[in-house]
């Protein structure tokens, strides 16, 4: 079983007690380990010491005592000799933690004065040797899992760096995988939470969790609340398939809420997991194409965000996988299923979802849309699936977009008109349909609407955000203050998702349950 240690910084003595408490936080949350980070613990050794021994003594969970230098990403400013002397005095305290953490740089350094200062015949505090690097991959990274794995006097192996892109997860898992002592295998920063998550997939030893974002002790590092509550850590086993929401940015998506909220609820063994990927199609094909291949991740399936619809499509298209017709009449996917035997297909779920909310949300049925004027503001993946769904409905379809030639180009392939790079006469149209990242959270214009403000919206108008974080997103308040009728961007999200999960399970989707995670 992968164990959940919770890391709590204590930087001096009268910090203890409120670590202590945080500590049994952590255990009641369902950590099995609590590491204290007493890398800024200062004073005279006897006083740090004293202070180690006591959150020692009164740790609710067994525990990991680290002092981490500077020079490996920690707090700590004291030779090694001095560090030595620090967990000599607790180790052989009567009151040894669980485990001491020393970097395997300053243990190679003096093995003999290290040795010496943990002596301990009971050897009641284990070792985890342990490797840090902050700037990427180490060059010398089997090297250094060799000498870890090769020494005596180390009990678990800790491999930690900073993840440069996905794939580098990948390597970890394979480390893990063929292990020869219990280890820790974990990527930091924002392409790491993979291997901190998949950890009991591949055997890891533990995966560091923190109480709240603000006390994380690594970049990346999840809560423990998210660990336990949306990743069901405690039901990843070798077994279990692995999905995500690819795209740039992607940390604000709700996807990983609705859909392992879904699993859960059929008892589907999955996890879903957010993976950034720049937008470049290098990026996309490289990554992709590593986590379909990998033997181990049983990686089946995708939703797929802006930028990358269409790279999706291109993606599938060059290694011969099945696109579905409306993807490619659309020219943009965004859903990647992956069979057993890992032969790829692509769908494009934005489109029904889109054509559906418009109706419901408007109150019309879907044939009530001929001849209708509508506005589509945006000509990217999003738009394409919009404008596909709206002009096979007959609807008159304008277009407006800052590249005026990528909005000709998708006039030009669905018969639509082409506006300028925005809706200036609008009392032109009765529906307003916002298809770019405005307005969106974490995206690049956040706080701004795509219509000017002295929009002549009134009750005769619809106003439809795709935008789904935040769901009161800039435009739809403009809409909502000039009496127009608004329907948020959830509503097409939780219908595309329920079709993508429908791929992947084959099993209907729970929509109640999925309405009831987004509000947890």
């Amino acid at each position: 079983m992968t164990l959940i240690a919770v890391s709590i910084w204590v930087a001096s003595e009268p910090e203890v007690d409120d670590a202590l408490a945080k500590a049994r936080q952590a255990a009641e949350a369902g950590a099995r380990l609590v590491e204290w980070r007493v890398d800024a613990l200062d004073g005279d050794g006897v006083d740090v010491i004293a202070a180690a021994i006591r959150l020692i003594k009164d740790s609710p969970l067994p525990c990991i005592i680290t002092r981490r230098p500077t020079s490996e990403g920690g707090m700590c400013s004291e030779t090694d000799i001095q560090r030595s002397a620090f967990f000599g005095g607790v180790a052989n305290s009567g009151y040894a933690p669980k485990y001491l953490d020393i970097e395997l740089a300053s243990f190679r350094e003096d093995k003999s004065h290290w040795s010496t200062a943990l002596s301990n015949d009971e050897k009641d505090a284990s070792l985890i040797l342990s490797s840090h690097d902050f700037d990427g991959r180490p060059r010398d990274l089997f090297q250094r899992i060799e000498e870890i794995t090769n020494e005596p006097a180390c009990d678990v192996i800790k491999i930690v760096w900073a993840a440069r892109s996905l794939r580098d997860n990948l390597e970890a898992f394979d480390l893990l995988t063929e292990r020869k002592k219990p280890m820790i295998a974990l990527c930091m920063g924002q392409f790491g939470l993979m291997s901190r998550v998949l950890a009991p997939k591949f055997g890891g030893f533990l995966t560091f969790a923190c109480m709240d974002k603000d006390d994380a002790t690594a970049t990346g590092q999840p809560t423990i609340n998210e660990l336990i509550d949306l990743y069901r850590f405690d039901q990843i086993g070798l077994d279990t398939k692995v999905y995500g929401v690819i795209g740039w940015p992607v940390e604000h998506s709700l996807s990983p809420k609705i859909h392992n909220a879904g699993f859960c609820a059929l008892g589907h063994d999955g996890v879903y997991l957010p993976m950034p990927l720049p937008p470049e199609y290098e990026h996309f094909k490289a990554t992709v194409g590593s986590f379909v291949d990998h033997e181990r991740l049983d990686f089946r399936g995708a939703s797929v965000t802006i930028p990358h619809k269409e790279n999706l499509l291109r993606f599938v298209s060059e290694r011969g996988g099945m696109v579905d017709p409306l993807a490619e009449k659309i020219g943009a996917a965004n859903t990647l299923v992956i069979d057993d035997d890992g032969v790829v297909s692509c769908f494009n779920t934005d489109a029904p979802a889109a054509i559906e909310s418009l109706c419901d949300g408007a109150g019309i049925k879907h044939e009530d849309l001929k001849n209708r004027r509508i506005a589509v503001i945006g000509a990217g993946g999003v738009a394409r699936a919009v404008i596909a769904g709206l002009c096979d409905a007959d609807a008159k379809v304008t277009i407006f977009n800052r590249t005026p030639r990528k909005a000709e180009a998708l006039a030009e392939l669905f018969h639509a008109e082409v506006g300028g790079k925005t809706p200036l006469e609008l009392d032109k149209f009765e529906i307003y349909i916002n298809c770019t990242s405005l307005g969106m959270a974490g995206g690049p214009a956040p706080d701004q609407s795509p219509l000017p403000l002295d929009a002549p919206l009134d009750k005769n108008t619809v106003v439809f955000d795709t935008v789904y974080t935040p769901q009161q997103t800039p435009l739809i308040k403009q809409a909502e203050a000039a009496g127009a009728k608004t329907i948020s961007g959830i509503e097409m999200f939780l219908r595309q998702a329920s079709l993508q999960f429908e791929r992947w399970t084959c099993k209907e989707a729970p929509m109640e349950v999925f309405r009831k995670a987004l509000n947890k």
